[in-house]
């Protein structure tokens, strides 16, 4: 059973909104995928994944099959979620998935990136986007809420929350950081600051994805949890890579609308 989820204080009070940023506790998968793992793209069993998954979609009272995630590419392609369905592995190429439809759970893979779930509870619009630093600054969030506003949401009453990701302090970026987003905004420079290393950067990824959202009229908030420094609750792709291990587990996002 799982036990270990973290829930964003408004979101948990929108009436007809289920939301849950799993951690990697409470699955069936061993070693570095240990144990959570929802995510078809790595080494992991897909008969493991897929328990995992059926153990997540099962707090919403729905089954794995009514768990829709996509194949992520770090873009802003978003999905309109109506009566369609499909299997994963071989999910549509996407970053984000919006629907107003009950009865199926979005959901979005995170390893360092960031999960941002958004809901308006007055018009039954929800939403799940994944968002890397490339995907954040390329306008995923704000595309999100283009297609949220097209199903009937409205800005004023959305409120969206940035899950567990990779925290400012373990988010090194290299010398080719800041300028792409100084070239978008000069007031993006909050975002950054020196790192330990001369050359690099300290990025708040977190920081800048709520400052994104609150630009495109939306309220948001981060749960504040380090990806990276939280070994035993979140998978990390930068851990992996730092200790030498190639592969990774995928921490499940998601969220649904109450039938």
């Amino acid at each position: 059973m799982i036990q270990a989820q973290i829930q964003d204080k408004t979101l948990a009070g929108l009436e007809g909104v289920q939301h849950r940023f799993f951690t990697r506790r409470g699955g069936v998968s061993a070693g570095l995928y240990s144990s959570l793992n929802c995510g078809y793209g790595s080494g992991d069993s897909p008969d493991n994944v897929r328990e995992n998954r059926r153990r997540a979609a099962s707090t919403f009272n729905l089954t794995e099959s009514d768990l829709l995630t996509v194949h992520q590419i770090h873009s802003d392609q978003v999905l309109t979620v109506g009566t369609e369905r499909w299997t994963s592995p071989g999910a549509p190429k996407a970053d984000a998935l919006v629907t107003d439809r009950p009865g199926v759970v979005l959901g979005v893979m995170a390893a360092d990136c960031a999960p941002v779930l958004l809901a308006d509870a007055e018009a039954q619009v929800v939403g799940a986007a994944h968002a890397g630093w490339r995907g954040a600054l390329g306008g995923v969030v704000e595309a999100t809420v283009s297609a949220m506003e097209r199903l009937g949401a409205r800005r004023d009453q959305l409120h969206a929350a940035i899950g567990p990701c990779i925290g400012r302090e373990s988010y090194e970026v290299g010398p080719e950081f800041p300028a792409p987003f100084l070239t978008q905004d000069r007031a993006n420079s909050v975002f950054f600051r020196p790192a330990p290393r001369p050359g690099h950067f300290l990025f708040d990824l977190a920081g800048y994805l709520v400052q994104r959202l609150a630009n495109a009229g939306v309220k948001a908030n981060a749960t504040g949890h380090d990806t990276l420094r939280g070994t035993d609750d979140f998978f990390s792709y930068r851990r992996n890579t730092l200790d030498g291990v190639r592969d990774y587990g995928r921490g499940l996002s998601a969220i649904a609308l109450e039938g």
